[in-house]
């Protein structure tokens, strides 16, 4: 086996202030539901850049000193690996506005599940809220990539 693999970079934030989170209801039908802002890492683009820059694209927000608190990953039908870096922030300026990407607006923390949420989204929340935890892991059954097993860390 090679040590090198092609891997799609993506990012995620929850963003929060006291008990609420921004969430975006995602117009994307491929992942559609309440979901924190995020999206893809640039070409030589630093990580902490990438989720600066999506955020303000998506929320109007700009994010002061988000911290990196966790990885989600899969293997891709095509053989690549998506990682999706998740980062978590309460310091932030400018006021919320929605963008093509879908509606933004602020939600209490413990009513999140109370919406409709894209596959495997809930499945992650605990890597947000729990220090103690750093990574998830969706990795396939033996029946292929249509049923997953998850692991967390």
């Amino acid at each position: 086996m090679h040590p090198l693999e092609e891997v799609e970079l993506t990012n995620m934030c929850m963003i929060y202030r006291g008990r609420q989170v921004l969430v975006e209801n995602r117009k994307n039908p491929a992942w559609a539901g309440i979901t924190f802002p995020g999206g893809h890492v640039e070409p030589n683009e630093a990580f902490n850049d990438a989720m600066v820059r999506e955020v303000y694209e998506e929320t109007g927000l700009k994010l002061i000193k988000p911290r990196l608190c966790g990885i989600k990953q899969f293997p891709r039908k095509d053989g690549k690996r998506y990682l999706v870096l998740l980062y978590k922030c309460d310091q932030f300026t400018g006021q919320i506005k929605s963008s093509r990407e879908g509606d933004i607006f602020w939600i209490d923390k413990e009513k999140i599940t109370d919406y409709q949420l894209p596959l495997n989204f809930k499945e992650m929340l605990p890597v947000f809220a729990d220090d103690n935890l750093s990574e998830i892991y969706f990795h396939p059954q033996a029946n292929g990539l249509d049923s997953w097993i998850t692991d967390i860390y």
